[in-house]
């Protein structure tokens, strides 16, 4: 009713009038430079009401801060005023359970009080996820709490278990598991691998019963994108090429680097002028100075005939990790080398049986409902997992339905597509042998060029019919 309206309109004017009220008394002491027990007393009563006022958060530190260095460090007055505001945090707790400022304040007192007790926060995490078990802050609290309490991660993993059988749409969790994981059950076969083969299998077959209890669900989906998913790769030559008849020579990495800028060190056996690093320049428009993952040298470059046979890059970075490039010499004039890239993991047979079972429970879930976006995008993410090559015209086919099926993100679908459209062609392409061949990527609808700097190679790139666009 409009009375109603009437009464809440002037409510609210006498809370914006007590705020402002306030909040002058508060700045003016502030310019007075006066950290009193009023100052406290009025953020008390301020962030009681509204605990995200982060400028009220810092005057409340520093009258604290004044307090401390005021009175003995072996005062029992001391720890007590820091306990007292470990509990008005509490309080503001309860009126805003994900209020940043209130987590962030909790933790500086943590760290300034004369003494903290972390097992007795980590069990208040515990008290506050079973009110909400989804609540980030909370969960981002907990891992720095158990860091400060020394928990076992086993001990984290079960919990993380708890909550997940618990309720299955629990991102925080799920998260928190695939950084226990690692530590627990590292895969010591291949590092670049998140867990071991075995666990993997475990993990594989858990987050299979949580997807098909709700397939609508991501929480599930995303996790086991993660199993499935394959780590960036570390800073390391991608390929090479030098053309003494161009007097042009192109170096790529696997990221983007300042070489020059850098601690560096790149060195070219068998070649005059090329190992004086200042003289590489970013390659197209960048500016020197900038991170870039292709440099190119252009110099009155020579290739030794007598190092043909063990020509090579050498690159060390300023850790002195040290990476070298074989090379070959096609013709007298050029020399070539190129990393094969790594595309996504190569699973044991025991783990492409089970996701064989997978993909299986995936389409005959796609039976009953066809457009559900997840099983669509699983399916194919399983179907590059087990056999990329085999499964290439139903993987683009579940991609192009994506498109209509989840419009919203029609462009993130094509952008997938190119990158999976130019890993084929360019795994086919370094089976060929010649690296200086043309690459041809006509005609496959892509909207994006991805691995960049493997293609610096070639003697051409056939880029024909496609959707590429300026971004």
């Amino acid at each position: 009713s409009a009375e109603e309206a009437a009464r809440k309109k002037k409510a609210q004017q006498e809370k914006v009038k007590a705020y402002r009220a306030a909040m002058s008394a508060v700045l003016a002491k502030k310019a007075a430079d006066s950290y009193d027990s009023e100052m406290l007393e009025l953020t008390t009563a301020m962030l009681s009401n509204n605990p995200d006022i982060a400028t009220l958060w810092n005057l409340r530190r520093t009258c604290i801060l004044q307090r401390r260095n005021e009175a003995p460090s072996d005062s029992p007055e001391l720890q007590q005023l820091f306990d007292k505001d470990l509990e008005f945090t509490e309080l503001c707790l309860r009126v805003n359970p994900k209020s940043y400022c209130a987590w962030h304040h909790r933790c500086w007192i943590l760290e300034n009080a004369p003494s903290a007790n972390w097992q007795q926060e980590v069990d208040l995490c515990t008290k506050y996820l079973k009110l909400d078990e989804r609540n980030f802050h909370c969960w981002d609290y907990r891992r720095y709490v158990v860091a400060k309490a020394e928990v076992p991660p086993e001990k984290e993993l079960a919990f993380c278990t708890e909550k997940i059988e618990k309720n299955f749409s629990n991102y925080s969790s799920w998260h928190y598991r695939s950084q226990l994981l690692p530590i627990l059950y590292p895969n010591v076969d291949d590092p670049s691998r998140p867990i071991s083969e075995e666990k993997l299998k475990e993990e594989l077959e858990l987050v299979l019963t949580a997807a098909f209890t709700d397939p609508s669900d991501s929480s599930a989906w995303f996790y086991q994108r993660w199993l499935l998913g394959y780590a960036q790769p570390e800073l390391d030559l991608a390929s090479f090429r030098l053309d003494s008849k161009t007097k042009l020579a192109v170096v790529s990495f696997t990221k983007p680097i300042q070489l020059t800028g850098g601690d560096y060190q790149l060195t070219v056996s068998g070649c005059d002028n090329c190992n004086e690093i200042t003289k590489w320049k970013p390659f197209g428009q960048s500016e020197q100075g900038s991170y870039t993952t292709t440099w190119v040298l252009q110099d009155n470059l020579t290739l030794l005939d007598d190092h043909s046979k063990d020509a090579k890059v050498t690159f060390v970075t300023a850790n002195g990790g040290k990476h070298e490039l074989l090379l070959q010499r096609p013709s007298p004039e050029v020399a070539v080398g190129l990393k094969k890239p790594k595309f996504g993991y190569e699973f044991g047979a025991a783990i492409v049986e089970v996701l064989k079972a997978q993909l299986i429970s995936c389409e005959e879930l796609l039976e009953f409902e066809p457009d559900s976006k997840w099983t669509l995008l699983t399916a194919a993410l399983l179907m590059k997992a087990i056999d990329p090559r085999a499964h290439y015209a139903t993987i683009r086919s579940h991609l192009a339905k994506l498109e209509s099926v989840d419009s919203m993100r029609q462009g993130y679908y094509r952008d997938l597509a190119s990158k999976w459209a130019i890993e084929r062609q360019l795994e086919q392409w370094i089976e060929a042998g010649d690296l200086t061949a043309e690459i041809d990527l006509s005609g496959l609808d892509l909207t994006i060029i991805h691995y960049g700097p493997y293609l610096a190679t070639a003697n051409g790139l056939n880029l024909a019919r496609n959707r590429l666009t300026d971004r």
